[in-house]
């Protein structure tokens, strides 16, 4: 389990064992069962996470109850209800598990302290935000300027293992067009996506 999070950090800054064994202490290991609920709109958000194993997606819902999903969150990956945590607010947003999970949590104040100990993992998370902020800007340049066919082969391109773990509802939930849409494109393209 610890291991993924070494070499993700190490991809950006080299640690000795006895750095690494600093940093991993100021996490909490968490393990959730699929459909379990991580984050809930409207509670406090304690935690930034890691997914070690598993699949998760984060999502919110408009007043008639359709689903908006903004991130699909695997291995190897960060999330959390960003204004939540940063702001000390309760989340506007609700993550949940596909898969059966298992994270590593860090609380905003155990994040701070750590960067405030060691300069090389206050590089780490501000080169990992960038990245996030270069993501996000990506999606949502492709929300508003992609076509239905640009946005399933970027998906498609960028993450090919999600169409054979992700249902075809919540895939079309993310990319913004309904499911039959989604099926017409699958066949079209010869893709072959994970039933529901």
């Amino acid at each position: 389990m610890d291991h993924m999070l070494r070499r993700q950090i190490e991809k950006i800054v080299p640690l000795t064992d006895s750095e690494f064994d600093h940093v991993l202490s100021f996490f909490v290991k968490k393990k959730y069962r699929k459909h379990q609920f991580v984050i809930q709109q409207g509670d406090p958000v304690n935690y930034e996470y890691f997914v070690v194993s598993g699949l998760l997606k984060s999502y919110i819902l408009d007043e008639s109850g359709k689903m908006y999903i903004m991130q699909f969150a695997m291995e190897d990956w960060w999330f959390s209800d960003y204004t939540a945590y940063l702001n000390g607010a309760v989340a506007n947003s609700f993550a949940d598990c596909l898969e059966d999970s298992e994270l590593l949590g860090i609380t905003k104040e155990n994040k701070d302290k750590l960067c405030r100990e060691m300069h090389k993992i206050e590089h780490f998370f501000r080169v990992k935000s960038n990245y996030g902020y270069v993501a996000l800007q990506r999606r949502i340049f492709s929300l508003l300027c992609n076509d239905t066919q640009k946005k399933y082969n970027e998906l498609f391109e960028l993450y090919p293992s999600l169409f054979q773990r992700v249902p075809k509802a919540l895939l079309a939930a993310y990319i913004g067009v309904s499911r039959e849409t989604l099926s017409r494109l699958s066949i079209s393209s010869g893709r072959k996506t994970q039933e529901d």
